[in-house]
């Protein structure tokens, strides 16, 4: 098996990358003496789930980010955490969904899950998101109801609520938010928003999702959701199922937001670093802002007058790692085939020329100056 193919090899199956090559992603979660303290309290409480004190301080400080009066809830990860929403805002079920397929498949999943059908919009060409506008247009001749739209942040940039606010008040229709990788970036929350805690993320529980939300009614419907309707006795209030985040998940989830500071300027200046090493390939686009007014646990760039596939490729054989993220798009995707799909030109043409290069916490000098050379020697 040549290089390359190994690499391939250790993507798909998510294993770490051959010995002497640079992995996409190398994930850092919270060690031992840092999550020890915490582990400790949850001895000595014996509350091991059921919303107990360490889930509660961890929500707390999670609300604590926002700039506005804003209620979160932890889930088991951030699928569930969209999938409830989907339910709690009462997005009937059998309606579509209005969401991009440019866009990882546990946005389509969660849908799929709440009892919805996607319905694959294209997305602007230049920023990569669902534009307000043209949804608007394409909801007066949707293919059947819509009962709710699922417009996803592009690989953690900011996200723009203010269209969003303004469409959902025009057509009625419940607007829900996937910032999965936006936690960087979320400091408000008027339309109710995910950000997932997987460990590839900034802050991590090691699998978790959060859902804010400055609707605190919807945040205690959701919340009741994720423990089998129960709130306050036996009796199932409402339809739900176990999605509630345990004690030992958020006492990682506590360490690692007590690094944060310091995992976001490792991440800031690693980011800086890497595009300065390619300021000589101006055909890598990095996302606007990217490194400089707001960080990912990823680095998506655009290959713009090159073959990415071609550039994947070769990279490989240099030993450094790279992934389409989204791969093809959602609709490329066998699990949904029989969703229903507008003509997608702009996805197709993303996902052609999109690819994450390696990019993590403690990524070394050496590391970023090998991806770099790897590149400018393709020029």
């Amino acid at each position: 098996m040549s290089r390359s193919q190994a690499l391939k090899t250790h993507a798909a199956v998510g294993v770490p990358s051959p010995q002497g090559c640079v992995p996409v992603a190398r994930p850092l979660m919270p060690t031992l003496p840092a999550i020890a303290p915490y582990l400790e309290t949850l001895d000595a409480n014996r509350w091991y789930t059921n919303f107990g004190p360490l889930v509660q301080a961890l929500e707390s400080r999670l609300t604590e980010r926002f700039s506005r009066p804003t209620s979160v809830v932890t889930t088991t990860n951030g699928t569930q955490a969209l999938t409830l929403a989907l339910q709690a805002l009462g997005a009937q079920p059998g309606g579509l969904c209005a969401m991009p397929s440019w866009t990882f498949a546990a946005t389509a999943h969660a849908v799929l899950a709440a009892g919805l059908v996607p319905w694959f919009l294209d997305v602007d060409p230049v920023s990569g998101v669902l534009d307000t506008d043209h949804l608007a247009r394409r909801l007066a001749s949707s293919p059947g109801p819509v009962a709710a739209v699922l417009p996803v942040a592009l690989f953690g940039q900011p996200f723009e609520y203010a269209p969003w606010i303004a469409l959902q008040a025009k057509t009625g229709v419940p607007v829900l938010v996937d910032a999965a990788a936006s936690f960087d970036t979320l400091k408000a929350a008027p339309l109710p928003t995910m950000v997932s805690l997987h460990a590839t993320k900034l802050v991590s529980t090691g699998e978790g999702g959060l859902l804010a939300s400055e609707d605190a009614a919807l945040i205690h419907r959701v919340r009741k959701m994720t423990n089998f309707g129960f709130w306050g006795s036996r009796e199932a209030q409402v339809s739900g199922g176990n999605a509630k985040l345990s004690e030992y998940a958020a006492a990682v989830g506590l360490a690692s937001l007590d690094q944060w500071p310091s995992r976001r300027a490792a991440l800031a200046s690693r980011a800086q670093r890497l595009r300065a090493a390619l300021v000589n390939a101006p055909w890598i686009q990095f996302q606007p802002g990217w490194g400089l007014k707001w960080i990912s646990s990823t680095c998506c760039v655009r290959v713009v007058d090159r073959d990415a596939a071609d550039l994947e490729r070769r990279l490989a054989d240099q030993g450094v790692a790279t992934r389409r993220w989204w791969g093809d798009g959602c609709h490329a995707q066998a699990a949904f085939t029989s969703c229903q799909a507008d003509p997608l030109p702009a996805t197709e043409a993303l996902a052609r020329t999109t690819l994450g290069l390696p990019f993590f916490a403690d990524m070394t000098h050496d590391e970023i100056n090998r991806v770099s050379r790897a590149i400018l020697d393709l020029s």
